[in-house]
């Protein structure tokens, strides 16, 4: 019998911390990115938790090691930490390298890489990326999207939390959808019908009666046979609900805080990210521009010459129409559009007494794109009920959502924003597999 030890130091040094280490002497590990060979020795970057590191070693005595090494070898690299002006905005840091005096190969490639992602630029066809996703998002810039990304949600829940939201778990696997229609993946559970999740919708409205303002980041699935830049079947879901709202608008507020948080967040932490994607993060100093669906309508017909009256929902160039509307006369990348059909939204949403047919719902559109969906939820049981079948729902299907309501919920509502569709936007990146790890689209299942 032997006991692990608890006084280990196992900690990584950051790139930060070796910024400030000039003259000391480190050892650090990575896996090779690149390798410069040179007459009098070799600069060695290494791919590290937190960036890459420039290593240089001289080739008297070292001639067999450097021409061994390879990309993508395991290595533990031990010298001293030097101070250098490094231009390429992938190294990180690049205010010092490490002149190696010992390089130590931990681990092998069965095979070299089919395409080479030391280049500054992966230029590859996105199905290529795609299906060498485990290669290919080794690339800095692969690499820095999805830490972008990373950013994103570490924001979200940490304002939320500071919000008084509790992080709620909610089941992916149900008896019915949250959304309805036919965008639904059906299984089978053990002899009954089942479905993968929509949202977490019905758990978040559960869960405003037992601790008022909850969060959860998590998987949804939409069975939407499309093939768009803008879609996926499988996608990371950030939402909230909170109670004792007085309608949708402190809803609206609350996303206006989060959002400026969550970029105030990626800037502090994603320096080197940003210089290296060119990323133009907005800096949020005042509210956002709200206009009403309609309102929208007649904006967005007066940037394109379209005629949208009547009009239950918006269409795409209308969002791109409204986005650069909003820039260029409210000097804002957002804007909310509100009051959306009844017909249009969900079962659950609370149709506006003071404008019968519409709903106190609100999109959020940001650089030409919806980005969030929300509003206020029904919380009265019996209006509900009556709601629900007014939509051809039955309300014996959903017993177990309508507790919830039965047993008394305050006013409340919420939104969700997807993970990947916002930083796709925050990067100017046109398809959002690209700001996804591993992406599930009609055509993909793997890797």
């Amino acid at each position: 019998m032997y006991r692990v030890s608890t006084t280990t130091d196992q900690r990584l040094t950051a790139a930060v911390e070796l910024a400030e280490m000039d003259g000391q002497r480190v050892t650090v590990h990575g896996m090779i990115q690149r390798i410069r060979r040179l007459g009098w020795g070799a600069f060695i970057v290494i791919r590290r938790h937190d960036g890459l590191l420039q290593c240089v070693i001289g080739r008297d005595g070292n001639e067999e090691l450097i021409d061994g090494l390879s990309e993508e070898q395991s290595v533990q690299i031990t010298g001293m930490v030097k101070t250098a002006k490094i231009k390429d905005k992938s190294i990180n840091p690049n205010s010092v390298e490490i002149q190696a005096d010992g390089i130590q190969v931990v681990a092998n490639p069965a095979e070299h890489p089919p395409v080479d992602i030391s280049k500054k630029i992966l230029d590859l066809h996105i199905d290529t990326n795609l299906d060498l996703r485990p290669l290919s998002l080794r690339h800095p810039v692969e690499r820095a999207r999805l830490k972008v990304s990373e950013a994103f949600a570490h924001g979200f829940a940490e304002f939320l939390r500071n919000q008084g939201f509790t992080e709620i778990r909610t089941p992916k696997i149900g008896v019915a959808g949250a959304e309805g229609g036919a965008n639904i993946f059906k299984l089978d559970y053990f002899g009954r019908p089942a479905y993968l999740a929509q949202s977490p919708q019905f758990y978040k409205q559960m869960g405003v009666g037992i601790y008022e303002r909850v969060f959860e980041i998590g998987p949804v699935f939409r069975a939407e046979n499309h093939q768009t830049s803008r879609h996926i079947n499988e996608y990371t879901s950030l939402d909230l609900e909170m109670g004792f709202v007085k309608d949708h608008t402190d809803i609206m507020m609350m996303e206006t805080a989060l959002l400026k948080y969550c970029f105030d967040f990626i800037r502090e932490t994603c320096g080197p990210e940003i210089t290296l994607l060119d990323a133009d993060i907005p800096v949020i100093d005042e509210d956002f521009p709200v206009v009403t669906l309609s309102e929208a309508h007649k904006i967005a017909g007066g940037v394109t010459g379209g005629d949208y009256s009547g009009e239950p929902d918006l269409e795409p160039d209308e969002e791109r129409a409204l986005c650069s509307y909003s820039a260029e006369n409210w000097n804002s990348d957002f804007v909310f559009v509100t009051h959306f059909p009844t017909q249009k939204r969900p079962f659950y949403t609370k149709d506006d007494p003071d404008n019968p047919g519409t709903t106190l719902s609100f999109d959020l559109l940001f650089r030409g794109l919806e980005i969030t969906t929300g509003g206020q939820r029904i919380n009265d049981y019996q209006e509900q009920v009556e709601k629900m079948i007014s939509m051809g729902l039955n309300p014996d299907d959903f017993e177990s959502y309508l507790q919830a309501h039965k047993y008394g919920l305050p006013p409340h509502g919420g939104l969700a924003i997807g993970l990947e569709r916002i930083t796709a936007r925050l990067l100017g990146v046109d398809n959002i597999r690209l700001t996804t790890m591993f992406p599930r689209d009609i055509k993909r299942l793997t890797p």
